[in-house]
């Protein structure tokens, strides 16, 4: 795909870049970025400014698959960056990020809003200065007892919750997938069901849409 040509969605996982934080519960974002890539056979081999990109197309739809290259809460350069470059309206602009207030198990789809305290999604509200673009929130679960949410989000799953996530992975894949497809209101309907959830959480899978697969400014910081 030219990188300049036709109309394009950008759809941007957030999460920490290292190794060492690929797979905490923060960098979900990025985890499934990375998933929707691979089901489609795109590769995050270009850079523009602070990201690292995938481009290609999903169905008849070219996209622009985004991992910022900041750390979570300075992810507004690079995304700011991507949405003039690629002139993207907000409508066409699609973040995937953690959130600590939805059990594991759930996943929320908006056209807009706040950053509900999420230190990444505030960086981007601010650096666009506007917050009228959808949002895909990935439940990650409170941290138990009185442990710090900052410590919480920079750990990896534990195992039983891994077995939960590798499903939410792909469903989260499945409403990305839906919202290019269909829409914002589609991908809601099917996607953001209110599911029974244990402290673990388990959940139904969603229907999938239609023809789609089933602390500092430079340390990683919390939601």
């Amino acid at each position: 795909m030219n990188e300049t040509s036709g109309p394009k969605k950008l759809i941007v996982g957030l999460g920490n870049p290292g190794r060492e934080y690929a797979r905490n519960r923060h960098n979900v974002g990025y985890q499934i970025v990375s998933l929707l890539a691979k089901a489609h056979g795109l590769r995050f081999d270009k850079r523009r400014g602070k990201a690292r990109l995938a481009l290609g197309s999903i169905g008849e739809q070219a996209v622009i698959l985004a991992r910022p290259r900041t750390f979570m809460n300075e992810s507004g350069k690079a995304v700011a960056r991507l949405v003039t470059f690629y002139q993207i309206e907000p409508a066409d602009l699609l973040v995937v990020l953690d959130d600590l207030d939805l059990p594991i198990g759930r996943i929320r789809l908006r056209p807009a809003g706040g950053s509900g305290g999420h230190k990444g999604l505030a960086s981007i509200i601010e650096r666009l200065g506007r917050s009228d673009f959808p949002r895909l929130r990935v439940g990650i679960g409170r941290p138990p007892g009185k442990m710090d949410p900052a410590d919480y989000v920079l750990e990896d799953f534990s195992e039983e919750q891994e077995e939960v996530m590798a499903e939410v992975r792909e469903r989260a894949v499945a409403a990305v997938e839906c919202w290019l497809r269909e829409g914002i209101e589609a991908a809601m309907n099917r996607f953001n069901y209110s599911a029974k959830t244990s402290s673990t959480a388990t959940s139904k899978p969603a229907t999938a849409c239609e023809g789609a697969r089933s602390p500092g400014p430079n340390l990683p910081c919390r939601a």
